[in-house]
């Protein structure tokens, strides 16, 4: 990833802006989201369950009971 941002300064030269790569900006929304979602104590036990889970089933098997 191309660590390239952009500055945009007002007249008086102080930063008031930035522009950051797309790929750049992406992880940093998922980070957020991630840290909004573990605040809440019931989500965060829902993910850490979902992380942990150890069964499952396949796509194709999930496909097959959705009919599609």
């Amino acid at each position: 990833m191309i660590n390239t941002m952009q500055y945009i300064c007002d007249e008086a030269g102080q930063k008031i802006a930035v522009v950051v790569p797309i790929d750049l900006w992406q992880e940093i929304m998922s980070e957020k989201e991630t840290a909004y979602l573990l605040s809440n104590p019931t989500m965060r036990e829902r993910l850490l369950t979902a992380k942990n889970r150890q069964n499952g089933i396949s796509l194709e098997e999930a496909c097959e009971k959705l009919g599609i």
